[in-house]
């Protein structure tokens, strides 16, 4: 699977843990970087990539995994969940197809996150479940119809 990360700088150590782990699991990786402060621009940048299909998938980091997600929920086809636990990040994916995580450097240990990093891209959405009207119906929102 195609990855790419992105963080703020206060998040850029713990990135590059997290894009060296994802490595190491098989999945080709990419870095879009963490010198921008402006952590939205970064978001932005890899929420258009995955949203364009460049990428499978986006896993963000900034202090609480809040701003991040924030951010790349505004990138038509970008859909992001902040996840701090291994149950949301299964959920992320097999309830909500999820495309972006994002977490919080500041909140979670490095450990937990790459527990997370590995349940959530263990995942795949089925279009089959009982999710998908509940998925569908923001992809319809997002199109404008309401």
């Amino acid at each position: 699977m195609k990855i790419v990360f992105g963080s703020d700088p206060n998040a850029d150590e713990f990135k590059k843990q997290l894009l060296s782990y994802t490595k190491s699991l098989g999945h080709e990786v990419a870095d879009f970087g963490s010198d921008d402060p402006i952590y939205a621009n970064v978001a932005f940048r890899c929420a258009e990539a995955t949203a364009a299909g460049e990428f499978e998938r986006a896993i963000l980091l900034c202090g609480t995994g809040i701003g991040m997600s924030i951010a790349a929920n505004k990138v038509p086809g970008a859909y992001a969940a902040c996840i701090h636990d291994v149950f949301q990040a299964q959920r992320a994916e097999l309830s909500n197809h999820a495309n972006v995580i994002t977490m919080g450097a500041q909140v979670i240990g490095i450990e937990l996150a790459k527990m997370i990093v590995k349940e959530y891209l263990s995942c795949t959405f089925d279009p089959a479940s009982r999710s998908m009207p509940k998925v569908q119906r923001i992809i319809d929102f997002e199109k404008g119809q309401k």
